[in-house]
């Protein structure tokens, strides 16, 4: 290695910077990816639009609220509303990545769930099924995204 070449490496590792969550210059790495209690979960979370039909000509609107910094994506919240029975549901928990798991309840305070599952296909959807109170194969569907 020539002295130039090792002064450009030495210069361009001197000017190695790092950033925390925020956006914040710190000092080291571990540093950077040093958990950040400071944040609230609504920092780390993003919202997605999907549209759920099935056979029957039934359409659900799906609000989920997700946290980006996961894979597969770790859903934390959101809503349903549409024509499902007896809605609107509110989202409690799942996943979505190469598959989907999203987990709601009913919001007249029943004890009424429902968990709707598939498989990700292009164009970007789910394809699978869902059910009630536990059961998560009774009618096919089709989760598209929407923008």
């Amino acid at each position: 290695m020539t002295t130039q070449a090792r002064r450009q490496k030495g210069a361009a590792s001197a000017e190695h910077r790092f950033h925390n969550a925020q956006g914040a210059e710190v000092k080291t790495r571990d540093e950077a990816f040093a958990p950040q209690r400071e944040v609230s979960p609504e920092a780390v979370s993003t919202t997605a639009k999907l549209e759920l039909h099935n056979e029957a000509a039934v359409t659900w609107q799906l609000e989920v609220m997700y946290n980006p910094n996961t894979y597969p994506y770790v859903i934390i919240g959101g809503h349903i509303t549409g024509t499902i029975s007896g809605g609107p549901w509110n989202i409690t928990g799942g996943f979505m990545g190469e598959t989907i798991r999203l987990d709601a309840k009913r919001t007249s305070g029943g004890t009424e769930t429902v968990t709707i599952v598939g498989e990700f296909h292009n164009p970007p959807a789910y394809r699978g099924t869902y059910g009630f109170n536990g059961d998560t194969s009774s009618f096919k569907h089709t989760t598209v995204y929407h923008c």
